[in-house]
């Protein structure tokens, strides 16, 4: 039974290796709120993707362990618990199973058995959302990068889960393409009955969120708020994250007291980033 002001996601000592001898992630203890939009970010290999396979137990730890709405997750309650989690990938092809649009999105509606009436309706609703109406009939070949991306959206949030995991989801996109998906998520995040966490490379991600976990080989090296991670250079270097152009100049133009008044750097810069400013962060060669 789900326990009351549980949090979404809680992860308590969790570590996990896919070799022995090998820990990818180490001492992980993290808590997610219900709502709460989470930023994973770092660099290439430091657990990001493990950590988010870990909370619908695609993956299990070797010790500690993993929560979702107060209850740990086990091989006995993992299909169950894993309904109410959704996720997309960073290529969306690894996720069609349909000849066309429509099949793919049934299908996945089709194991929640569902009455055709309620599978036609949220067809119907999350295609305009996601505004993919005109291509529901279509192979999911035919369709651009883009395309493919939103489909691939519209049939995870068909399914109405109460968490969402975005793994790297805006990589592959051109600069249209991920404004798109981010105000998708940005609505999620308006409509407050998602919990969604993104792993990702993208400042415009990371600014929206309300906070950024970052890993640094495989351990938990900030819990923060986007503007106190990008305050933090000696953070931002340790997790191999050069600070957007955008917010480099903000900064500097605000020591040179042409800044404008009714906001700091962090704020403007997360405004225009939500408006694709900043594109996606670059990481320092190591």
């Amino acid at each position: 039974m789900e326990r009351k002001n549980a949090a979404a996601a809680e992860l308590q000592n969790v570590e996990f290796e896919y070799e022995k001898g090998e820990p990818v992630l180490r001492d992980i203890s993290l808590r997610a709120e219900k709502g709460e939009w989470i930023a994973v970010v770092g660099e290439s290999g430091c657990g990001k993707s493990t950590l988010v396979r870990l909370l619908n137990a695609l993956l299990r730890p070797r010790s500690g362990t993993v929560s979702v709405f107060g209850e740990e997750l086990t091989e006995r309650n993992a299909p169950l618990m894993r309904a109410r989690i959704g996720m997309v990938f960073q290529n969306p092809d690894n996720q069609f199973i349909g000849e066309t649009v429509e099949e793919d999105i049934a299908f996945g509606l089709e194991g929640l058995c569902l009455d055709l009436a309620e599978m036609e309706r949220r067809i119907e609703r999350y295609a305009h959302r996601l505004k993919i109406e005109a291509l529901l009939g279509r192979h999911p070949g035919e369709l651009s990068g883009g395309q493919k991306q939103r489909c691939a959206v519209a049939a995870c949030l068909a399914m109405e889960p109460e968490i969402v995991v975005f793994d790297e989801a805006t990589s592959m996109q051109d600069e249209r393409s991920r404004r798109e998906l981010l105000e998708v998520m940005r609505d999620m995040k308006r409509q407050g009955s998602y919990t969604v966490f993104s792993v990702t490379h993208d400042a415009a991600e990371m600014l929206a969120a309300d906070r950024i976990w970052a890993l640094k080989g495989g351990f938990v090296r900030a819990d923060r708020t986007p503007d106190a991670f990008f305050a933090d250079e000696e953070l931002l270097g340790d997790c191999g994250i050069e600070l957007p152009f955008g917010l480099r100049l903000e900064r500097r133009l605000s020591a040179l007291g042409a800044a404008a008044s009714d906001g700091g750097a962090a704020e403007t810069g997360a405004k225009q980033a939500g408006e694709g400013g900043y594109g996606r962060v670059r990481h320092r060669q190591t």
